[in-house]
């Protein structure tokens, strides 16, 4: 199954790639793409949290969304199609929003190497840097993709370097307020968001490429190790 990426990283680093688990909060636009290229590069233990529904709006950007699994959980058909890239994986999947309440009885019970957050929620997003910060756990958090059409623009970079961004900016008054030194990193994107009136608006490129990049940078970094 994974011969060709055998051949381009070699059999250790792929053994190494195997043996990791990553968990991964949203599956959706970005999350989705995440969790699939993961799969497909090696990854046999993979944790996926989210608590929504797939939506017909969801059609135009996600990997989940078909007409066939509208109102359907998007973490039983990410599962099934992961389980179907790969039989051999194992994964773990919580129906349910992460919050500061309650991470700790969540990632607590977890042996987690990387944490990719992929979610929307902001107070999640600034629990998930906080607890990994706490733990050394590696991370990654998605910045916003909405209202953008370049994904040329997309970079993975420290929080503090970020711009055009209006995500980013809440999370980077937060950093400052904190007073927080640890390295961020994040995916984000250097495009000016398109003003498009109070509905956030997508595509299929843009979520999809962040998701690409965010596989990118941990595979990348566990054949660094």
């Amino acid at each position: 199954m994974f011969e060709r990426l055998s051949l381009l990283i070699g059999e250790d680093n792929l053994n190494k790639i195997k043996g990791k688990t990553i968990l991964i909060v949203g599956v959706g636009g970005v999350g989705g793409y995440t969790a699939t290229s993961l799969v497909r590069s090696g990854i046999e233990n993979i944790i996926i949290i989210d608590y929504d529904t797939i939506d017909i709006t969801n059609i135009n950007r996600q990997i989940t969304a078909y007409h066939s699994t509208i109102g359907k959980k998007k973490v039983d058909v990410l599962s099934n199609m992961l389980l179907d890239i790969n039989p051999n994986i194992k994964i773990t999947k919580y129906d349910m929003f992460l919050s500061e309440q309650n991470i700790e009885s969540i990632f607590d019970n977890c042996n987690i190497d990387y944490i990719i957050d992929a979610c929307d929620a902001l107070k999640t997003k600034k629990a998930i840097i906080k607890y990994c910060l706490d733990k050394n756990i590696k991370f990654i958090s998605s910045m916003g993709t909405g209202n953008k059409l370049d994904p040329t623009k997309l970079e993975v970079t420290d929080i503090r370097k970020t711009n055009n961004d209006p995500v980013a900016r809440i999370i980077r008054k937060w950093v400052k307020d904190n007073k927080i030194n640890k390295k961020i990193p994040v995916l984000c994107s250097k495009e000016v968001p398109k003003k498009v009136g109070n509905v956030v608006s997508s595509n299929s490129f843009v979520p999809s490429s962040a998701g690409l990049i965010i596989t990118s940078y941990i595979i990348n970094d566990i054949i660094k190790e």
